[in-house]
């Protein structure tokens, strides 16, 4: 099942990508779709439960669809653009077993441990 799901999450990244292209953002957007929502790491300076609640800010994709949505009803294209990078770069994430955060440390996501040896069955 998790290699479906990540099938899954990477054709989402790859829906958003179009939707930059489409929407015809400059290329740097496309920089923060890779790296932008990372800066919430910094959080984790103030220890593990601070770290834990900016990166889940930056990389849930319920908030991503606020932004969109928030964007798209009066017409923002900014918000928009915002809104598309965080699900695109959570989806991307997600590709490569990153998960939500919780307050135990950064290692501990919704996903499981990240970097933990799975069973080849």
């Amino acid at each position: 099942m998790k290699f479906i799901l990540k099938w899954e999450e990477l054709a989402l990244f790859a829906l958003s990508i179009y939707a930059l292209y489409d929407m015809q953002v400059q290329w740097w957007i496309y920089l923060l779709l890779f790296l932008g929502p990372d800066i919430s790491m910094l959080g984790y300076a103030a220890g593990n439960r601070a770290g834990a609640i900016s990166y889940n800010l930056f990389h849930h994709k319920g908030i991503a669809a606020i932004f969109f949505i928030a964007g798209w009803l009066p017409g923002s294209w900014a918000l928009q653009v915002t809104g598309i990078v965080l699900f695109g770069h959570s989806c991307m994430d997600r590709t490569f077993g990153y998960g939500l955060k919780y307050f135990t440390g950064f290692k501990f996501t919704h996903l499981g441990l990240i970097g933990k040896q799975e069973d080849s069955k």
